[in-house]
């Protein structure tokens, strides 16, 4: 093939190439602030973060395709996009992606990254119930609020799993763990990243949080609360050495970086931590008995 032929080939190539088209934007009294971008970056290994100041995303790389964990709003889609080519890599070789539980700030943007990369979705039973519909299932805590609010773009041909199912993409593989309450479909991921012969165990961990919508009582669902204490038990529980929530803050991820910032040789690293699922848990144990306790005034 002659010098021009390559030329116009590589060009032909490139103007072919997908344009990121997100849906527009969602409206909510902390999307701004939720959406306010952030520079991507290694947390351990093959795994990175890649999503907004408020919204958790997780990139996990390998070298048959990548995996995804959440997609935040609608407009923290392209922004996801953008951070995964910062680092080097492509979208479109995203071949799965996962949802931490199927609410608008965690669901909203997976609609257009299936679109772009034509990835696998996969989730429970009921997180795919309320991918496909676009929305919250009417058991959940916070099925109470406007549809106008809680409603997100709708995903396609969510794969359905059971807890525990390993899901692999090439030698990548990840485990889905359980841990409804927060949501009925919620999900906790974990899997292990290495770097040399010192491999981890990394966990995405889902909210485990009583939040709910205006007039609804937990104290009115008892199996609700029993469901959602054997979620904390059991994130607790978890081998843990990197842990993110899926909202950073929650894990402090701005001091974790500004401490390791400032890492001297022979420092730890301020992301491993083999305690952060506990205190996690503890903390959020607290947070329920506190919530059944204002409930019972």
């Amino acid at each position: 093939m002659s010098k021009l032929a390559v030329a116009f080939a590589v060009l032909l190539s490139f103007t072919q190439a997908g344009t990121f088209k997100p849906d527009p934007p969602h409206q909510c009294d902390d999307c701004e602030t939720w959406n306010k971008p952030r520079e991507p970056f290694k947390l351990y290994g093959n795994t990175y973060y890649v999503g907004t100041d408020g919204l958790s995303s997780i990139l996990i790389t390998g070298d048959a395709g990548h995996i995804l964990l959440d997609g935040g709003l609608e407009q923290s889609a392209p922004l996801i996009d953008a951070n995964i080519r910062k680092l080097g890599f492509k979208t479109e070789d995203v071949k799965l992606i996962v949802n931490s539980h199927g609410h608008f700030d965690h669901a909203a943007g997976i609609a257009s990254l299936q679109r772009f990369s034509g990835a696998v979705v996969a989730a429970s039973a009921s997180g795919a119930k309320a991918l496909e519909a676009g929305i919250n299932t009417p058991d959940d805590p916070q099925a109470g609020f406007p549809k106008s609010f809680i409603a997100f773009p709708a995903v396609k041909n969510v794969k359905v799993i059971k807890d525990g199912e390993v899901q692999r993409v090439g030698k990548l593989a990840i485990t889905p763990i359980f841990t409804p309450g927060h949501a009925p479909g919620s999900t906790t991921w974990t899997w292990q990243s290495c770097e040399g012969s010192r491999c981890l165990n990394m966990v995405y961990a889902d909210s485990i949080s009583a939040v709910s919508a205006p007039g609804f009582k937990f104290t009115e669902h008892p199996a609700l609360i029993a469901q959602l204490r054997r979620s904390i038990t059991r994130l607790g529980e978890l081998p843990c050495d990197v842990m993110v929530s899926t909202h950073p803050g929650f894990t402090q991820i701005d001091d974790k970086l500004q401490r390791r910032s400032q890492m001297k040789a022979g420092d730890p690293d301020p992301f491993i931590d083999a305690n952060l699922c506990k205190a996690y848990a503890a903390n959020a144990m607290k947070g329920l008995e506190t919530r059944l306790a204002e409930e019972k005034k």
